[in-house]
């Protein structure tokens, strides 16, 4: 029972020090030098509490996803829901992209806004961006583990997922004796970190004020920059509201689920996603409300949820497709239609590459910049106004993922509670 009301409160008391940390982080920027200190503070609790939700990540989706995947018993039921889940994993994502491309086309925010006179505030961390940038085939490349020990190492979340799923799929080629015992390993290893995880979670809104206060703090004084950037932040808001309570609740209509039921079941997830700006971190919610709230089998969620986590990234590939073109914009660039085709590819691979945590969404954006061949600088003006919509873009990731569970174990014959 106790726990059961701290579980309720949860989002009420995130959404709290999400408004505390709003307020205190206006305060500090007005007194930099006074609250230094206090920001410093803040920073290194909000950056704790995610590295400590990090922890348990790699662990979780790797046995997960082999209990998952051997637990489904053989080959052909991996390959139907592998399909069904990787088929609209994608399907969704296109058409998020061509959403956005077709609202920035409309809209055309970038008209009017001169890069080249408001040179970028953050030239270190561009530089560091393009350091890192890959191009497609390196994208490609990097999914195949070469050492799974570097892949833990490194975070490689796609390469762990590849990884785990070979691993439960050669599982079910083996003995039944021998697979039993290797299923009941991984089943006890997954259960161990989610009891770890619904403990951490219970510390979500001590993290977020952190997160809050030094977010908002180092941002500043963005007036001008928001005046600037107005309709770019209206074309993104509007790609995700559209495709968060339009698109993705009618393909839910279209396959017999209740969409905003099952949104209703999710909320927990989706404001933790929205405050966190981190799908990774909220993954083991996301498990529990799909699982426990909308009545989708274990297999289900083991499978579809961490495999979405790491290459459904919805909204992620949506700003990425409209920062591209708004930065052309900006710049004066205008793109072909072919270059446009390249853009949307690009944001796709883009997407299935970006590991689910804060900020990875830029470095994949100097993978579709460099495609086209626009300069990286204009990368710095939009993280100056990223709060808002990155946390925005992360509860849209989250919602798909849960979504084509939901479109998965009803194609299943699975009786749902939405």
């Amino acid at each position: 029972m106790k726990v059961s009301k701290i579980t309720r409160l949860l989002p009420f008391l995130m959404l709290a020090a999400l408004l505390l940390g709003g307020i205190l982080g206006k305060v500090a920027a007005s007194y930099p030098e006074e609250l230094s200190g206090f920001v410093a503070v803040s920073g290194w609790v909000g950056a704790a509490f995610l590295n400590i939700l990090k922890m348990v990540i790699g662990p979780l989706i790797l046995s997960s996803i082999i209990t998952g995947v051997a637990g489904m018993g053989s080959a052909s039921n991996l390959g139907r829901i592998g399909g069904k889940t990787i088929g609209l994993f994608l399907g969704t994502t296109v058409v998020a992209i061509v959403l956005g491309l077709f609202l920035v086309n409309i809209i055309k925010p970038g008209i009017g806004v001169n890069l080249l006179a408001d040179p970028s505030a953050n030239e270190v961390v561009v530089e560091n961006l393009v350091a890192e940038q890959q191009n497609v085939g390196e994208i490609l490349m990097d999914a195949i583990p070469s050492n799974i020990t570097k892949a833990f190492v490194e975070d490689n979340m796609l390469q762990i997922i590849v990884f785990a799923i070979l691993f439960g799929l050669f599982t079910t080629k083996i003995g039944h004796e021998q697979s039993k015992k290797i299923l009941d390993f991984f089943s006890a290893v997954f259960h161990v970190m989610m009891k770890l995880t619904s403990a951490i979670i219970k510390l979500t809104p001590i993290g977020i004020l952190g997160i809050t206060v030094e977010q908002v703090a180092r941002q500043g004084d963005v007036g001008a920059l928001v005046s600037s950037l107005l309709l770019f932040l209206v074309t993104v808001f509007a790609g995700i509201l559209i495709h968060f309570f339009v698109i993705i609740p009618l393909l839910l209509k279209s396959f017999g689920v209740k969409p905003y039921r099952h949104m209703k079941n999710m909320s927990l997830p989706l404001l933790t996603a929205f405050s966190t700006a981190s799908s990774s971190a909220t993954l083991p919610l996301s498990m529990d409300a799909v699982e426990n709230k909308s009545g989708i089998s274990n297999k289900i969620t083991s499978f579809v949820l961490p495999l979405g986590a790491t290459i459904n990234m919805n909204g992620t590939a949506l700003f990425e497709c409209v920062s591209v073109i708004f930065l052309a914009q900006a710049y004066g660039v205008e793109l072909t239609m072919l270059q446009q085709i390249i853009v949307v590819l690009t944001s796709l691979l883009a997407a299935v590459g970006a590991a689910g945590i804060p900020m990875a969404g830029f470095v994949m954006m100097t993978v579709i910049l460099s495609a086209v061949g626009l300069p990286l600088d204009g990368i710095g003006l939009i993280m100056s106004v990223n709060f808002l919509p990155d946390m925005a873009r992360t509860a849209t990731n989250v919602w798909g993922d849960c979504a084509v569970a939901a479109i998965v174990a009803k194609t299943e014959g699975e009786k749902l509670n939405v």
